[in-house]
């Protein structure tokens, strides 16, 4: 299968030169998301938590817009601006993946476009 761009006009829009997901060979790639709201593709900014919250929110808006759930997640990257925030991303981020965790990589960034403090991008399977 061909790389297809994919659309999710529930989550937010890309903000640069990359599309919000894309799939072949019944993999979907989705972009890193940010703590943006789509309703306005606005930054949510605040503390980690907050930026956690609407991260993982924006994940399965774009999850459901391409026909997936969580449960279809395979692997996570979390990129951290500061690694120790890790204790209050993993938490939030394990109410999302209480069963059938995905594999996962955590790295601390030292800084984040747009000032962000959580960044988590995903791979999801068919």
């Amino acid at each position: 299968m061909p790389k297809q761009i994919l659309n999710a006009p529930n989550g937010p829009q890309p903000i640069g030169a990359y599309s919000i997901a894309t799939e072949a060979n019944g993999f979907v790639f989705m972009s890193g998301q940010v703590a943006i709201d789509p309703a306005t593709n606005a930054p949510v900014m605040g503390e980690v938590a907050v930026q956690a919250r609407q991260v993982m929110a924006n994940i399965e808006a774009v999850l459901a817009d391409v026909g997936l759930g969580i449960e279809d997640v395979v692997k996570t990257t979390i990129f951290l601006a500061d690694i120790a925030d890790f204790p209050v991303v993993n938490r939030i981020y394990g109410e999302y993946f209480e069963s059938g965790k995905p594999a996962r990589s955590t790295v601390q960034a030292g800084a984040l476009p747009g000032g962000y403090q959580v960044e988590i991008e995903v791979i999801a399977a068919r």
